[in-house]
């Protein structure tokens, strides 16, 4: 039988994290959408094979979140943990495929949205950097940070 008392930390930190970078995500996700519906901008090189891989990113950080709040509010069972884990983790690797084509968009957009997409840019860099120290944060937790 499983100790539930194991589980009962302080999840207030990895959930800020997590809520850091979702909030960064959505700015990823509003902002590189609104170009597809700017004239100049709907055929960008890169944002359609961008998007393949922010939708799930977006999802891994909204269900990484929903677990988060779960063990906050009481819950235990070692599952939650299981998956808050492995959505972070995927998470990150979706990030390095959104990463991948954001120096594409900025390349192949007309010169007054450059200062839009290098936004876009750091929102996608804050939406990663608080996703890892919140994968650093459950290591130190003590829940390895399943290598997949």
């Amino acid at each position: 039988m499983l100790n539930p008392y194991i589980f009962r930390q302080d999840w207030t930190a990895v959930l800020q994290l997590l809520n850091q970078s979702l909030y960064a995500e959505e700015m990823v996700c509003s902002m590189s959408t609104q170009l597809f519906v700017i004239p100049a901008t709907a055929d960008l090189k890169g944002n359609a094979e961008m998007h393949n891989h922010l939708v799930p990113a977006s999802y891994h950080r909204v269900t990484a979140v929903g677990s988060a709040i779960r063990l906050q509010n009481g819950e235990t069972h070692e599952t939650i943990i299981q998956i808050l884990v492995s959505c972070v983790n995927n998470g990150l690797k979706e990030d390095q495929e959104v990463m991948k084509w954001l120096p594409i968009m900025r390349d192949d957009t007309p010169d007054e949205y450059k200062p839009f997409v290098e936004t876009i840019i750091r929102w996608q860099q804050q939406a990663e950097r608080t996703l890892t120290s919140a994968k650093q944060l459950l290591t130190q937790m003590g829940y390895e940070s399943q290598n997949q």
